[in-house]
């Protein structure tokens, strides 16, 4: 199906102006749909202004449909369907006619021009199913009234509004909870839903013939300028999304004035009970904190581990057994860097790329030699149980090429470079470590080799990772260590 932009530009003579409002308007008309009980479909003239062209439709959540396919893309001839003619060129709704019949049922068909400052750019046909009509309720006859006070603003040009970006995916919809105001924020209706809501915030009477937005900060633990806010707010004087707690309750509001014809006649209140929605949030909120919170007690417990390694190293008389402990040391803080970066993180994924180069700038420190290090491509965004083997096997690598490969006084470069491939679950890390050093001994097979370095690597890469490992000679001189493991899709 072809996007409304494409229709657009495709075939009318709009600008970027124009579409941005018609995408404004096409982000709210659920509420116009829903308070109809009709299915929108909107139609915009064609360049040359003999057809219109459907660029977007939306089907009621309160009612059944007028329209089993999609309409979006059709073109229609300009004069077969009069109605659509007369709301363009005379910028009014045309309500005339008698109800058409689609597959043996009744719909009742209005024409609603869509105007933007002192042009009409299209026209919205409310379509709505008359084979289920019947006594309208309170409810109804509310939605009904609203729905028409919306249909002259968008008529006038006042509705949308410019200033206002509603994400209708969390805002309140009409089925949530509707409040209807007058002119002075009393209310006159509340739906069932609405109410319910109120009830929960710690109201025990009828919301009907009070002032909702002095009810609404009595409600609130809250007391001083925030109340005058408050009751700004919920009086529904200007458009706005906010939420109230009080009691045992939350509930989200969002307020549209009502101007049908340019005087503020009332408004419509759209509320959602979202007290377990929050409830979940907090406790998430708590759960982050207290896993950051362990990350970061873990990071202090390893670096004191490291510590006193670090003391016990000062003390020992073999030289042997004092690189031993150096060497744990480094392991040690590898493991640390990753829980101290997993602590300032909402998730159990890290930028390995700043760990990366840590872990080189922290193992260059030990070289007998003045040793430049670099990290060129990119590790990206592991899960940490990657990242948490992967800085264990870089630290063990980087260690054993600068203490391996060079000498004291010796200058040289090891370079780190990460490259991801395959994409999805599919998606693999490669990584080379390369120096410009000695190079490997006559006969010497890493798959064999005892040292306890390259014993952790293998079984890290192989167990942990998933993942090969290999060293060979590099190209021209030193050493390559090259490693390849899954590490699934990247998530931001």
């Amino acid at each position: 199906m072809p996007s409304m932009n494409d229709l657009v530009r495709q075939h009318t003579a709009l600008d970027d102006s124009d579409l941005e409002w018609l995408h404004l308007l096409v982000s709210e008309w659920q509420l116009l749909s829903d308070l109809s009980f009709a299915d929108l479909v909107l139609w915009v003239p064609t360049s040359d202004g003999t057809r219109y062209v459907s660029v977007a439709q939306m089907r009621p959540n309160t009612g059944p449909t007028s329209y089993q396919d999609d309409m979006v893309g059709h073109l229609v001839p300009r004069g077969r369907r009069p109605m659509l003619d007369a709301a363009l060129d005379e910028g009014r709704i045309v309500r005339e006619g008698d109800p058409e019949w689609r597959e043996e049922v009744p719909v009742r068909v209005e024409s609603i021009p869509v105007r933007r400052e002192s042009r009409v750019l299209g026209v919205i046909a409310r379509n709505t199913n008359l084979l289920t009509v019947r006594t309208p309720s309170r409810l109804e006859l509310t939605y009904l009234q609203s729905a028409s006070d919306l249909a002259q603003m968008i008529a006038a040009g006042s509705f949308p509004f410019p200033s206002q970006q509603v994400d209708m995916d969390a805002s309140p919809r009409a089925g949530d909870g509707l409040i209807r105001l007058d002119a002075d924020g009393v209310v006159q209706y509340a739906s069932p839903n609405a109410l319910s809501a109120y009830h929960r915030l710690g109201l025990a009477a009828d919301l009907v013939g009070h002032h909702l937005g002095k009810t609404t900060a009595e409600l609130a633990p809250v007391r001083g300028p925030v109340d005058e806010a408050l009751v700004k707010l919920a009086s529904g004087w200007a458009p706005r999304e906010f939420e109230v707690e009080g009691g045992d309750g939350v509930i989200q509001l969002r307020a549209i004035p009502l101007k049908p014809k340019g005087l503020h006649i009332g408004s419509l209140v759209l509320l959602r009970d979202v007290t377990e929605l929050r409830r979940r949030e907090r406790e998430l909120i708590t759960k982050d904190a207290t896993i950051r919170e362990i990350h970061h007690r873990v990071k202090n417990n390893l670096q004191t581990v490291a510590a006193l390694l670090r003391l016990q190293a000062r003390r020992m008389d073999s030289e042997q057994g004092r690189e031993a402990l150096n060497e744990a040391v480094r392991r040690v803080g590898s493991i640390a860097i990753v829980h101290e970066t997993l602590s300032q993180n909402l998730d159990e994924r890290v930028e390995f790329d700043d760990i990366a180069d840590r872990v080189l700038a922290m193992v260059a420190e030990i070289s007998p030699g003045k040793v430049t290090g670099r990290r060129t491509g990119r590790f990206g965004i592991l899960d940490a149980e990657v990242a948490t083997p992967l800085s264990m096997v870089l630290t063990e690598v980087l260690q054993n090429a600068l203490e391996h490969g060079f000498g004291p006084g010796e200058q040289g470069t090891v370079e780190v470079s990460a490259v991801r491939g395959g994409s999805g679950e599919e998606s693999r890390l490669s990584v080379v470590v390369q120096d410009d050093g000695r190079g490997l001994p006559e006969g010497f097979d890493p798959q064999r080799a005892g040292n306890l370095g390259l014993q952790i690597v293998r079984t890290l890469v192989e167990g942990e990772l998933g993942g090969t490992f290999d060293m060979v000679p590099a190209p021209e001189r030193g050493t390559r260590v090259m490693l390849d493991f899954p590490v699934g899709a990247e998530k931001h």
